[in-house]
């Protein structure tokens, strides 16, 4: 079977709706509004979508990984926007150096764990 992918774009739910989008925009992802309770963020190609919808087992389980291109100036932009002072439940990890290459890892307001990450 012969892919020809243009892109991935994972759906990702929300606890309380306004305030993930708040989340996204000051992360820097530009939102475009599908519909009053669904959004689609994007930063250039990368994209995903959040919808006003929460099941705790399947958010708390929900992990996404972030290629970046430098995981130290990543890491030190995330430090910046103070994003654990302005949300509760946000959590930001430092980098970790692991076999296989460096990550840090950010939980949204609703539990979503991004993985922030550069290959060997």
């Amino acid at each position: 079977m012969e892919h020809k992918i243009k892109s991935i774009r994972p759906f990702i739910g929300a606890k309380d709706f306004e305030l993930s989008r708040r989340f996204y925009r000051d992360l820097g992802f530009e939102e475009g509004v599908l519909e009053a309770n669904f959004s689609v963020f994007k930063s250039g190609e990368t994209a995903f979508y959040l919808q006003d919808y929460y099941a705790k087992e399947w958010i708390e389980n929900t992990m996404i990984f972030l290629e970046v291109d430098d995981v130290d100036r990543y890491y030190k932009e995330l430090l910046a926007l103070n994003l654990p002072e302005k949300y509760a439940g946000v959590k930001l990890t430092p980098i970790r150096n692991l076999d296989w290459g460096r990550e840090c890892f950010l939980h949204d307001p609703s539990g979503v764990l991004w993985h922030f990450g550069e290959f060997k």
